[in-house]
């Protein structure tokens, strides 16, 4: 009897880490204020960040313009801040290159689509000249979408209903002719979703289908013609081999619906949210499973677990806000802020208040530790593929890193550029040499290659340690003016008191390198011994 009770109870609640994740504002100086947003009613994020910077589409009278912000540069924005404008009609989408934080492409009313590079010093006049510009659509171009594994490969789509994808690894700096063009949808496409080896790209269409694509040959491989769900977004969930939607049902609710990517006859769940009409703005987080529904219009985001079984969307809550959003940024991984336990990071377009208002997801811990089981290895900024091994056939995953502080397979270029230091590297070189000396003298009997190596890392580190000397937190110290405002003291504070915890990190790291080093010598040493 007791063991039949035992077989047939089943656990009111499920084990979850992230059950008690809360969204958390910035305070009113770390938002950014008085920015003109645009007034577009175009259904897309309008906004794109990365680890350097937040650009966000804009208001501009002849013509089409984005604005770069330094992502540190918080507070008032100036109201003759320089913009990023070329285009002759209004800017409709804007993506970060993922693998280079100072590239953006932006697609626009003109039917063109430009790539940007730009500067790694601060703005001081509109930026007009771009470095590519790709003319191949007839109509405007809605959407951009950087490849998640493989460099220089854009995909657009157009109001003249073809998806074209542009190889950018070549020299010209007008491209006219993509090297695919896939022309298989009835209407406008409304989303764009690759799988995480982009070996898939999943469409949604104004003709109420999603289908399923292979993007080098063109080809659908599967679609949904299921009526009782009108889809306007739809997300590949990372390797759970399904498809999510956001759209309304046929009494007008708006709507997710989960979906088998190998059976889009009918989805594996359908579940109505409210009765608004704002389109929902879905965003996966490969490394958590956790799904975020945005509201276009609402103040709110919900978030649910995703499971590979049943009951598949397990709610968990939702942040409320009075505010309510016009477009949406999200910040990559390697961009979030691991000391706080913060998993995902939006930047809330707030056009009532012309606010960009970021908000962290935060999984409440008590430790300060660094927490491994919330950050598992994730996609880099690295390229997986060049763009010939894609378009040759080629799929491989991301590169994937590890977001503990100190890890050295995350490379971030510096915000601004190294001035070129006349006098710099004639001090390095009799230190080196010293040190070299040292080296050899100390380990004669060590491998010439392992002596090389150790020579090699020291005097690298020694020319990163001088270009840090240079740089304070991401400033150049001789271009950064004094503080003239309370809250721009404030500001100078905390990134003080950011770079004091960053240095003893990196003093801590240090020590650890230090003790690794002497087991290594004492090995050594015993080994030579032994022989």
């Amino acid at each position: 009897m007791c063991s039949s009770r035992q077989m047939s109870w089943h656990p009111q609640y499920r084990s979850s880490k992230f059950r008690h994740v809360f969204g958390k504002p910035a305070s009113k100086e770390n938002c950014y204020d008085a920015v003109p947003i645009t007034r577009s009613v175009h259904d897309n994020h309008f906004c794109a960040v990365n680890p350097q910077f937040i650009a966000v589409v804009t208001e501009c009278a002849g013509g089409g313009a984005f604005l770069v912000i330094p992502l540190h540069q918080t507070g008032k924005l100036d109201p003759h801040y320089p913009k990023v404008c070329g285009h002759r009609g209004n800017v409709l989408d804007i993506k970060w290159n993922p693998f280079d934080d100072f590239e953006i492409a932006s697609c626009s009313e003109d039917a063109t689509i430009k790539i940007w590079d730009i500067p790694k010093q601060l703005l001081t006049k509109n930026l007009t000249g771009c470095r590519k510009e790709l003319v191949g659509h007839a109509r405007r171009v809605g959407l951009v979408e950087w490849h998640p594994t493989a460099a220089n490969i854009l995909f657009s789509s157009g109001y003249d209903y073809k998806v074209m994808v542009w190889n950018l690894d070549t020299k010209e700096s007008v491209i006219t002719s993509p090297v695919r063009t896939i022309d298989c949808h009835q209407d406008v496409i409304l989303s764009m979703s690759f799988n995480t080896s982009g070996s898939l790209l999943a469409t949604a269409c104004k003709d109420r289908r999603i289908r399923i694509l292979d993007p080098r040959a063109g080809t659908v491989l599967q679609e949904a013609s299921y009526k009782g769900h009108r889809a306007n977004k739809v997300l590949f969930l990372g390797n759970l081999k399904k498809l999510l939607s956001t759209g309304t049902s046929r009494w007008n609710n708006r709507q997710v619906a989960l979906w088998d990517q190998d059976d889009l006859s009918v989805p594996l769940t359908e579940e109505d949210l409210d009765g608004s009409s704002g389109v929902l703005f879905p965003f996966y987080d490969v490394d958590t499973n956790m799904l975020y529904v945005v509201g276009k219009g609402d103040g709110n985001i919900r978030y649910y677990e995703v499971s590979a079984d049943k009951p598949y969307l397990n709610y968990l809550t939702e942040y409320r806000s009075y505010n309510p959003q016009k477009g949406i940024g999200v910040m990559p991984k390697r961009g979030l802020n691991v000391s706080s336990c913060e998993i995902f990071r939006f930047y809330k377009l707030i056009t009532t208040k012309s606010l960009i208002e970021p908000v962290s997801m935060i999984v409440p811990r008590r430790s300060e530790s660094y927490q491994e089981d919330i950050y598992p290895p994730t996609a880099g900024a690295q390229p997986s593929l060049s763009a010939h091994e894609w378009l040759s056939g080629m799929n491989k995953g991301p590169v994937l890193v590890s977001l503990r502080p100190g890890s050295q397979l995350l490379s971030h270029q510096p915000l601004f550029p190294e001035r070129p230091l006349s006098n710099s590297t004639a001090p390095a070189s009799p230190w080196l040499s010293s040190q070299t000396g040292q080296l050899a003298a100390e380990d004669a009997w060590r491998p010439r290659s392992l002596l090389e190596e150790k020579a090699t890392r020291r005097a690298a580190e020694q020319r990163l340690e001088e270009k840090k000397t240079w740089f304070s937190n991401g400033f150049d110290i001789f271009e950064c003016p004094p503080p003239k405002t309370e809250n721009e003291l404030l500001q100078m504070f905390y990134r003080q008191q950011e770079e004091i915890r960053r240095l003893r990190e990196l003093l801590a790291q240090r020590e650890v390198q230090a003790k690794q080093l002497e087991l290594e010598i004492k090995n050594l040493r015993v080994g030579s011994e032994g022989f």
